[in-house]
């Protein structure tokens, strides 16, 4: 059973969701708290240049972006390299801005990032805020996408 269809709906937990949909089997609307319950938690120090504020340090905590994925069960054929290296995921933000990643990105088997849906900042959890895209290795914070609205994990198509 997915971690995905097992998680529990009360009033609680239900603040800032965002939707994880597209290519994949079971699609869900997950919180914080979700986040927060269903998967393993990583650490992440970062430090990334931010366009108007310069350096930015900052503790992240969450599970990684591939394992909640994964758990959504996308349709690509994980015994086929090349199946999963054509997959993106696309992250909106409360705010408008969004990113792009590829799966080989995160892959364990490719690039292995440890991209984060962060549940905790500097200690704070972010339950009333949403979870926040953390990619640790970028220099610029542009992919950090904050109050996270939406994951869609799609393929790119086949060239004809």
């Amino acid at each position: 059973m997915s971690r995905l269809s097992a998680q529990p709906r009360t009033p609680a937990t239900l603040f800032t969701p965002f939707t994880l949909r597209g290519d994949v089997e079971c699609p869900a609307t997950l919180t914080v708290a979700d986040l927060r319950g269903g998967w393993e938690q990583h650490r992440a120090e970062v430090v990334f240049d931010c366009a108007t504020n310069g350096p930015q340090h900052h503790s992240f905590e969450g599970p990684l972006l591939r394992e909640v994925v994964l758990d959504a069960h996308p349709v690509f054929d994980a015994h086929k390299r090349k199946d999963r290296s054509r997959y993106l995921l696309a992250v909106t933000g409360g705010d408008g801005h969004h990113t792009v990643l590829s799966w080989a990105e995160v892959d364990a088997e490719f690039g292995d990032v440890p991209v984060l849906l962060a549940t905790s900042m500097d200690g704070r959890a972010l339950d009333a805020a949403g979870s926040q895209l953390v990619v640790p290795a970028d220099r610029c914070g542009a992919r950090y996408i904050s109050a996270i609205t939406g994951v869609w994990v799609g393929a790119w198509p086949v060239p004809v």
